[in-house]
């Protein structure tokens, strides 16, 4: 399959780099913090959604600002201690597209996503976060202002995400998707392709776009 493009937008975790582990520490550190039980904690999907959303599903509202700092502030002291390690693929990906061309879309909020994005040794030009949006993943906005930020109609981009939220939202974009089975089986993933991670991919650039196809 052979796809073109005139932008690409990444999430950052789980598809460029690996912080699930961090993830999975640090939330589990802050639950216990704030006395919120196994059980509830289970019940509530962490990847690929904002901190603000995660929280007010387990907090009553008002505690939900302080929680929501606590946690960025337990994962960005963890980014040195493997919270943000490259993925396979992601630096020859990256380094093949010029840098007006794509851009990292993330639920994090800017603070951690510089963080883990500084420490991978990834320096996007353009960057949506948490804080940039009034609706996060699975709505479409945050891809939709990356898109507007790049100058490039959402019909022409390709959203690579790993997280079943993260496509969903590019799929209401209306862009074409493209799923990494990094933290998910790729059964679950609902994508025009699914594909193991970027190492999986070769990125062609020319004047009238960008063409992505899977490697052999």
């Amino acid at each position: 399959m052979t796809i073109h493009a005139q932008a690409l937008l990444f999430d950052n975790d789980g598809t460029l780099v690996s912080s699930l582990e961090s993830v999975r520490r640090c939330w589990t550190r802050w639950a216990e913090e704030f006395g919120i039980t196994a059980e509830d904690f289970a019940r509530v999907e962490l990847h690929g959604r904002t901190a603000v959303a995660i929280a007010a599903d387990l907090l009553p509202a008002d505690v939900v600002p302080a929680a929501v700092a606590r946690i960025e502030a337990i994962e960005v002291e963890d980014v040195p201690n493997g919270g943000a390690t490259l993925l396979p693929g992601t630096r020859d990906f990256l380094d093949a597209l010029p840098a007006d061309r794509w851009a990292v879309v993330t639920s994090a909020t800017r603070r951690l996503a510089e963080a883990r994005l500084a420490h991978a040794g990834i320096l996007p030009k353009t960057l949506v976060v948490a804080e940039d949006v009034t609706r996060g993943k699975p709505d479409p906005e945050p891809y939709l202002l990356a898109a507007r930020q790049l100058g490039v109609s959402p019909a022409d981009c390709v959203v690579f995400e790993d997280a079943p939220a993260g496509l969903q939202a590019g799929r209401a974009a209306g862009m074409i998707t493209v799923a990494l089975a990094t933290t998910h089986p790729a059964h679950e993933l609902d994508a025009d392709l699914v594909v193991s991670d970027l190492s999986a991919l070769s990125a062609l650039v020319s004047d009238g776009g960008v063409e992505i196809s899977a490697r052999a």
